[in-house]
This record gives C-alpha cells, sequence and structure tokens, in this order.
C-alpha cells in the first residue's frame, strides 16, 4: 500500500496538539487534561496538564473488562532453564493486584519510589505493573549490576523497599544477587527497610531477619485472602518510572518518564509504526532493566492488547544460533525488535543461516533493530536469510520511543540501508553544526531536535532540573542536544554515524568511526568490528580497526587485515589514513550490547579509565589491551 507517512506527519506539525490529543483518545482517563501541552510547566513544557490517569488500570484492567482476559499476556521463555510459562491478562491482573497489596501492606503508596533489581522473569514485570497500579515511582535496576552502582541509585532514588531475587542466570553461570544487594545496601546512605526477595531454585539465598521478606509467600498470601487494591489515579505529569542511564560516572542520571504522555505515545506507535494489531505476538529481544525493556517489552505491547515475549537467553548458546528463530516459530511472533549486535553474533555463529529453515517462520513479518549503529552488511544478510523487511530505527532512553523509524503502519517508505528512517511525529529533527547552523544535506553535524519534545520523552531528571538543562538543552538553546553525530540526505532520511565523541579529527577531516565500520563489515570474513581514533603527534588521531572474524574462518589474521586496510582505502580514500586492523577473539559490550569504544581509546592512548559498570565480560578489556600491546600500542615505548 502506499504509505500514508508524510500526510500524518504534515498533520502533526501542523497541529501538534490536536495530532496528539486525537491520540489520546485511545487512552483511558478518570479526568480528561485542562490543556494538552502547557509551555508554562516544568523544564520545557508538560503533556497532558490537569489529566489524571492510571498506566497500570491501561495495560491490565481494560483489556480484561473488554473481553481480552483470557488472551495472553504474557509469554515467559527461558532458553537457559527450557522453561515456558504463560499469562493471559485475566491470570496476569490476579498476579499484580496481590502483589500490589503486599506493597500497600509495607507503605508503599503514590509517589513512593521502588527499585526492582531482577533478572528476566514474569515477577520483574508484576513488580513495574504492581508499582504503577499504586501510583508508585519504579526504578529497575539491570539485574546483577555491581554493588557500588545500585548504591548510587538507591541514594538517588531514595526507594522505600526493594524487589529483589536471589539469582539471575546466563549462559554457563548463575549470578548470584543476594551478595551484591546487602553490599549496596550496607553502602548506601539512604537505608531501606524492606526488600522482597523471589528466591529462585537455582540459587536460593539467606534472607536478613527483619528486613527480607520471601516474594512469593507474601504474594501467595495476598492471593489466598483474596485481596482487592484498586488502581490509583494519579496526575498525567506524575513519573512513572525513572530509569537510569547506563555507564553513568559519578551521579547517576535518573531519565523521568510520566504517566498520560508515556501511555499516548507507545499505544500510538505500536499500530502506526510497528504495524503490530491488538492480540498479535510481540517480541523485544531486551532486557527489562534497558529502555527498549520498559516501554516494548512491558507498556506498550499491554497498552495495546498484545501478548508479549519476555526472553530468558542469548541469540547464541542458548543453545544455539536457531535460538531467535524456535522463539519466533513456537510462539508466533509477528515482530521481533532487538539490537544489531545480536544479528551480528548470530551471522557471526551462522553465516549461512543454516538454523533458519529448520523452524516455522510463516507468522513473521517484520524485524525491527535499534540501540546500537545497524550496519548494511548485517541488515542485508537478515533481509537475505529472513526474507522479510528489516527496519532499522533510532531513539534513546531519553525520548522513550522511535524519534526515526520506517513506520510500517502507516504504509511502509523505501528502505535505505545504513539510514534509521525518518522522523516521526513528535519529532523535529535537525542537523546543525558546533556554532548551532543548519548545515546542507549530505553533510555530517549535531542532530538536534527542536523543542518541545514529544509527549513519552523525559519531561526532566528526577530531582535535577538544572543538570537536564545543563546537559541536553544549553548548548543549541531551543534544541535538545541527541549527542549523536549524523546527516540528512535530500528525501529526509536521517543517518547516524556515531556519537559526537565518536567523531574522530584526522589531520583536519572530520571523519565518522561509523562510516568506516561500514566498510569493514563488508569483508566477508568479518563478523562484527569497531573503530576508534587513536592519538597521533602528526595527524591529532588517526583511525585504528578491530575486526572479530566469522565462525570457521581459518585464512591468515594478517592477510585478512591488509584486505581491510585496502578496502577502506577504496571506498573512503587515503584520507581515512586507516593503516591499523586488529583481530581479536571479541569486542567488549555493554550487557545491552552497545561496543565500548570509548574505553577501547583510553585503553589505546594509554589515559586513566575505570571499569565500566555495565560491561558484559571485564575480562575482554585485557584481551583488547594484549592485542593492542601486540602493535606496540596503549604501551609505554621503550
Amino acid at each position: 500500500m502506499a504509505s500514508r507517512y508524510h500526510e500524518v506527519y504534515a498533520a502533526w506539525k501542523s497541529d501538534p496538539e490536536t495530532f496528539w490529543a486525537e491520540a489520546a483518545g485511545a487512552i483511558d482517563w478518570s479526568k480528561p487534561w485542562d490543556k494538552v501541552f502547557d509551555a508554562e510547566a516544568g523544564v520545557y513544557g508538560r503533556w497532558f496538564a490537569g489529566a489524571e490517569c492510571n498506566t497500570c488500570f491501561n495495560a491490565l484492567d481494560r483489556n480484561v473488562a473488554g473481553g481480552r482476559g483470557d488472551q495472553l499476556a504474557l509469554i515467559h521463555d527461558s532458553a537457559i532453564t527450557g522453561t515456558v510459562k504463560k499469562f493471559t491478562y485475566a491470570e496476569m491482573k490476579r498476579e499484580v493486584v496481590a502483589l500490589a497489596s503486599v506493597l500497600k501492606n509495607h507503605g508503599v503508596g503514590k509517589g513512593d519510589r521502588v527499585i526492582v533489581y531482577m533478572p528476566m522473569v514474569p515477577e520483574a514485570v508484576f513488580s513495574m505493573l504492581a508499582c504503577a497500579r499504586l501510583g508508585a515511582i519504579h526504578s529497575v535496576v539491570f539485574g546483577g549490576f555491581a554493588a557500588r552502582e545500585l548504591a548510587a541509585r538507591i541514594d538517588d532514588a531514595t526507594p522505600k523497599l526493594i524487589i529483589s531475587a536471589s539469582c539471575g542466570l546466563e549462559p554457563g553461570r548463575t549470578v548470584v544477587y543476594k551478595p551484591l544487594l546487602d553490599g549496596a545496601i550496607s553502602m548506601a546512605r539512604h537505608k531501606v527497610g524492606r526488600c522482597l526477595i523471589l528466591q529462585r531454585e537455582e540459587q536460593r539465598c539467606d534472607l536478613v531477619e527483619g528486613r527480607d521478606l520471601d516474594f512469593a509467600d507474601q504474594v501467595a498470601r495476598e492471593r489466598a485472602a483474596g485481596a482487592n487494591v484498586d488502581c490509583v489515579p494519579v496526575a498525567a505529569t506524575d513519573p512513572l518510572y525513572v530509569l537510569y542511564t547506563s555507564g553513568t560516572t559519578g551521579q547517576p542520571k535518573g531519565v523521568v518518564r510520566d504517566n498520560g504522555g508515556h501511555m499516548v505515545a507507545l499505544k500510538w506507535s505500536m499500530q502506526n509504526e510497528f504495524g503490530v494489531k491488538p492480540g498479535e505476538v510481540f517480541w523485544a529481544a531486551s532486557d527489562v532493566g534497558w529502555v527498549v525493556g520498559h516501554s516494548y517489552i512491558v507498556y506498550a505491547p499491554l497498552l495495546h492488547g498484545c501478548a508479549t515475549v519476555l526472553f530468558e537467553g542469548k541469540p547464541v548458546g542458548t543453545p544455539d544460533a536457531g535460538t531467535f528463530w524456535r522463539v519466533i516459530a513456537e510462539h508466533g511472533v509477528v515482530a521481533l525488535f532487538t539490537a544489531p549486535t545480536a544479528f551480528r553474533a548470530i551471522k557471526g555463529q551462522d553465516p549461512l543461516g543454516s538454523f533458519v529453515p529448520k523452524y516455522d517462520l510463516t507468522k513473521f513479518r517484520t524485524l525491527f533493530l535499534a540501540g546500537e549503529r545497524a550496519d548494511p552488511p548485517t541488515l542485508e544478510w537478515a533481509e537475505r536469510m529472513l526474507g522479510v523487511p528489516v527496519i532499522d530505527h533510532w531513539w534513546q532512553t531519553e525520548t522513550g520511543h522511535p524519534i526515526t523509524q520506517n513506520p510500517v503502519g502507516l504504509g511502509m517508505l523505501p528502505v535505505k540501508h545504513g539510514s534509521p528512517g525518518v522522523p516521526m511525529p513528535g519529532f523535529d529533527v535537525r542537523v546543525l553544526d558546533d556554532a548551532g547552523h543548519p548545515v546542507a544535506p549530505g553533510t555530517l553535524g549535531n542532530v538536534v531536535l527542536k523543542l518541545p519534545l514529544p509527549p513519552g520523552c523525559l519531561p526532566t531528571l528526577w530531582n535535577a532540573d538544572q543538570r537536564f538543562h545543563d546537559a541536553y538543552l544549553a548548548e543549541f538553546p531551543g534544541s535538545y542536544k541527541t549527542a549523536d553525530a549524523g546527516l540528512t540526505d535530500d528525501d529526509g532520511y536521517l543517518f547516524i554515524m556515531a556519537r559526537t565523541d565518536d567523531i574522530i579529527n584526522v589531520a583536519g577531516h572530520r571523519l565518522s568511526t561509523g562510516g568506516m565500520e561500514e566498510v569493514l563489515a563488508e569483508h566477508p570474513n568479518v563478523a562484527e568490528c569497531a573503530v576508534i581514533g587513536i592519538a597521533d603527534q602528526v595527524k591529532g588521531q588517526v583511525p585504528c580497526g578491530f575486526v572479530v572474524l566469522n565462525a570457521g574462518t581459518n585464512r591468515d589474521a594478517a592477510e585478512i587485515e591488509s584486505e581491510i586496510v585496502a578496502l577502506v582505502r577504496d571506498r573512503i580514500g587515503a584520507v581515512a589514513a586507516l593503516k591499523t586492523v586488529v583481530v581479536i577473539k571479541r569486542l567488549p559490550k555493554t550487557r545491552s550490547g552497545k561496543i565500548l569504544r570509548a574505553t577501547m581509546q583510553k585503553i589505546a592512548d594509554r589515559e586513566p579509565w575505570t571499569m565500566p559498570a555495565t560491561i558484559d565480560d571485564p575480562a575482554i578489556l585485557d584481551e583488547i589491551a594484549a592485542a593492542l600491546a601486540a602493535r606496540g600500542i596503549g604501551v609505554e615505548a621503550a
């Protein structure tokens, strides 16, 4: 069908308030708004001022009352334990109500904070929704985060209660949570009086008397007693949650998400952007500790009346590179949303896609990628293997939903490899030079969003309005700074090339590491890659490439490295000055799949660095240091 994108985007641009008021008609409100947008409220204005609502009501109660009580709501698929649990909307509501009753009995009420420090289990989702039901503010911290990082979040959020578990499960290892939790509580200045602990059979833990309570026991009592807890109306502008940005140093940044605008934006995005209908199965292969988990595992699918998949496992190794196809086939998934790094891992282990034909993927319609730059070779591989559209899109923890997208529900636009699509309604995307002036199409610059941000984006940081202004709004007045560098083409497509701190300056030429990574990824033996800029006395910086080879590659590494250098010279030119390529076993990443380029650069430049809190495996950085040292990089000259 012809795409309606251009007319819909134009309708938003000509009258934003009418556009979002119409979208808000899909949400149930206990009190209507006084103003669709109050430009005088908050740091840059607030959406649906004066309205009251409840997010849990819209996610669960409304679906049960509307005839979806017996429909599947949540599918928990653990590839690690080999188990699947399913919950209908009615069953899920019962679990959430019982847990809300437990929280209420322990003094949790409207406006109180609750930290959720849990693995990928259904109880993590129930915990988020139980908080929303009470009008409490949840702050999910990725399970297994270091004690110091958890303590910093405890001190910033000052929770009344913490919900946690005895352990999390990773391929080949059990991550014991309780010592980390106990350490964080003892370290934190803010003292938490009560913890609910989910005991997992794989690794049980001791409970601290007087502080810790057994999660399952507490919930079972309330369920048996027939406890009922009504949804508490909150202001549309009240916080639903605080999510701390990953990899922060010092004081963590707590991204605030409000209730009203968040529901409106997410509900609208499911049909119009992702092309998914109520009753269908949607899978976001992320973690509830990240923003994708909040938006597209928990809230958006349930607000839209879908079934959502909660997956405990990895794209490879649990048990093989066919795991994703098994989940799609077994549960009838129509759309998958994951990070490009997952597909690079699958491609690296199964470059010929031999696992794909083993599964029935006839219901599967669309693959969505976001979170890291999607390199064209990986996109092309996925298109070839799956035979469905592969849609790259772009957004941030701060925005909560896509900034740019190829809107499947409005009718797809042509796919341009390397571009995460066109701006969605609500987002006026500009590319500016460092002085704040617009640049011509095709010119690299700072990607900013003209204020006001749309519903669903952060209104501020937790208890830090000035910090929010200074970090995001001060550098380009009237705009929100994304801290991404990119360019637009003549058709309005955006190309995100790197974080602004990943633009390197080679002899006065501003070059995108992302553009170089695209070329490295074209080499047939390369599974994954990264490019950083390292200090050079003559040129200021020179690029250095790191490549992970496809499984089964047994060619001479030096030969591959020289081929890659020649490829970059051919595609980008001598100006790129890429002369060093290092073959490594694996790239250092955060648990959400982002490559830790800044840390790699510090190692190469012999600068002081600290272990990133979100790193998946710290041992990889030693491997990087050793690989660089073998080339005489990152070590003191003799």
